[in-house]
């Protein structure tokens, strides 16, 4: 019988995205897994430097008394619009940390929000995907080779209601999520011979992030949510800390939404 490895202290999480909102609570509850942490931002460094600041003292305070280990963070600035910026940001996080990635969140996204397929431009259309889906799919490329010969080995995608076809925005973002959950799908089949999970969280209406800055900002929304209210970004963190934690579980997509209805 193959042995269970659920216990994911002292492993090394690669969180994209991960300067606030849904990625900055992964990064949050994942250190108070005792995990170490490796977070890319793409341009907002004054974000990154308070979570930075923050996850320390929150480790002083709840992990630190009873753990045997040091903690590292690394931070890693990336355009993930681009090629060459993906592939220098994995050998960058490999260098800093010395070692494999053994957890990689894909949570970055952008969503250049249009809702009419009219009024989307191919450049929205080309940007979305760069960074929503072939940053996706060249960095899990990059993770596997290792976790593979570790055999040992968790991916998540933060995906989207929309990829269901539901959500607010237009078909490029949708198309985007979309792809997300089909790649994991897929993934899921072949890796996980090599111990490796591969899963999505599908969130819908969160609030504190790009798309709603504040919980309490769009309560407008509400009465169309069965609970009455937004997600949280920690809500969507905790389903990241399932998979992370529930080796027996892959290729599954849940959707985080309130009871909102996909169909």
């Amino acid at each position: 019988m193959a042995l269970v490895q659920n216990d994911i202290k002292g492993k090394l999480a690669f969180i994209t995205g991960a300067s606030g909102g849904i990625g900055g609570g992964c990064a949050k509850a994942l250190l108070l897994k005792d995990c170490d942490l490796a977070l890319h931002y793409s341009s907002n460094s004054l974000s990154m430097e308070e979570l930075v600041a923050q996850l320390k003292k929150d480790y002083d305070t709840h992990v630190h008394p009873d753990s045997d280990r040091f903690l590292r963070i690394t931070t890693h600035q990336a355009d993930l619009g681009s090629v060459e910026a993906c592939q220098t940001l994995l050998e960058d996080v490999r260098k800093r940390h010395g070692r494999p990635v053994d957890i990689f969140v894909s949570n970055a996204g952008i969503s250049r929000f249009k809702k009419d397929i009219v009024d989307i431009e191919l450049e929205d259309w080309e940007a979305v995907m760069g960074v929503n889906l072939r940053a996706t799919f060249l960095l899990t490329k990059g993770v596997v080779p290792a976790m593979k010969e570790q055999r040992w080995g968790r991916i998540i995608f933060v995906s989207s209601i929309a990829g269901y076809g539901a959500g607010v925005n237009g078909a490029h973002y949708a198309a985007t999520k979309g792809g997300m959950t089909g790649m994991m799908k897929n993934l899921s089949t072949r890796l996980a011979e090599h111990n490796i999970t591969v899963n999505d969280v599908s969130p819908a209406m969160i609030g504190d992030t790009g798309m709603f800055p504040s919980s309490s900002d769009v309560p407008k929304h509400s009465p169309d949510i069965p609970l009455g209210r937004l997600g949280t970004p920690e809500e969507c963190a905790n389903v990241v800390v399932m998979f992370c934690t529930t080796g027996y579980m892959t290729g599954q997509s849940v959707l985080l939404a309130g009871g909102l209805n996909h169909k």
